[in-house]
């Protein structure tokens, strides 16, 4: 006993000493400069150590844990069941190789809501925050543009709606598992949320902060004509530039994405769908696909585009609704 009393003794003068000795300041960050939260968002999501936040890896916990932060100090509600929707994946044990052997994961949807004043309808804005990890060589693949930057968006969005209360239920959801077979969203749609009304549309982001052109691309008012004024009104009052397209059928894959994000399974269910995102660049799906590829005004301006679509979407929700329900009838 008088061991361990000298041991604490000279430990809590040891560290008495330490208190008062001068600290060398912490090197700041790169993510502290940044003053606008979007880009602070995104430079944190793609850092390093987020290890490419492959679903189910500690890297995708990491990404989950800081969004999670974000959403409570926005001031999200949880979804009924809480915030993380759960769910089972498979995926290749080597990234590289598609068809080799395949282990089971857990990923985990990140769901919080906004209620509006006609909690019968709902929009669901939807970025993956997932991307492809660490490849077998060790190059992080950071995914800053895909997708950190669609969640950068989507937590601007999630601000703004708190500060403007929507007409409609808003439904914020970061979803987990979209690279390799969008099964986040797949799950999400199978497993709605209880108490969020009924789904009438859905607004993706994925890839929204580099383009040479400075054009950010609106897709799915092929399937939803209606939209096509909204594409309009928003364009004619952004920053940059914003084109409808790349949603017809085509013989050529990479010219029609109506299947090539999440928004792909709110479609399959019959819901109308706008898919806001960048033409692919030389950085898409390499590890050079860091912040810095990041373009901040064009980004900046892109999420201030992404929030008017998403607010006059809900201005003609009702409207989008009706123009889904006719087109299922007819279809019958």
């Amino acid at each position: 006993m008088l061991r361990h009393g000298l041991f604490f003794a000279a430990t809590s003068a040891a560290l008495l000493l330490a208190a008062c000795e001068p600290r060398a300041a912490e090197a700041p960050g790169p993510c502290d400069g940044l003053t606008a939260q979007p880009l602070r968002d995104v430079c944190i999501l793609a850092a390093d150590d987020m290890e490419g936040r492959m679903v189910g890896s500690e890297g995708g916990a990491r990404a989950r844990a800081y969004i999670l932060s974000r959403f409570e100090e926005i001031g999200l509600s949880p979804a009924q069941g809480g915030f993380e929707q759960a769910f089972d994946v498979t995926r290749p044990v080597d990234p590289t190789d598609r068809d080799g052997p395949r282990h089971s994961l857990t990923g985990v949807n990140l769901i919080g809501v906004i209620e509006g004043e006609d909690p019968s309808l709902s929009m669901v804005i939807t970025a993956h925050y997932d991307h492809l990890g660490i490849m077998p060589d060790g190059q992080i693949m950071n995914g800053a543009d895909d997708n950190a930057s669609g969640v950068g968006g989507l937590l601007a969005a999630a601000e703004y709606f708190l500060a403007s209360p929507p007409r409609h239920t808003v439904v914020i959801a970061a979803l987990d598992a979209e690279e390799g077979g969008l099964d986040g969203a797949r799950y999400f749609v199978a497993n709605r949320p209880e108490g969020i009304g009924e789904i009438a549309f859905n607004l993706n982001f994925d890839m929204l902060g580099h383009n040479e052109d400075g054009r950010l691309i609106a897709a799915g008012s092929y399937h939803t004509p209606e939209l096509l004024p909204l594409i309009e009104a928003a364009a004619a009052a952004s920053s940059i530039t914003l084109e409808p397209g790349y949603d017809r059928p085509s013989d050529n894959r990479g010219d029609d994405w109506t299947m090539m994000s999440d928004h792909a399974a709110f479609h399959l269910a019959g819901i109308p769908f706008l898919y806001l995102g960048v033409e692919d660049h030389p950085y898409y799906h390499t590890p050079g696909d860091t912040f810095d590829i990041i373009m901040p005004g064009f980004y900046l301006g892109a999420v201030d585009t992404a929030i008017d679509v998403a607010r006059r979407a809900d201005a003609m929700l009702a409207e989008i609704n009706a123009a889904r329900l006719a087109r299922a009838e007819a279809a019958e």
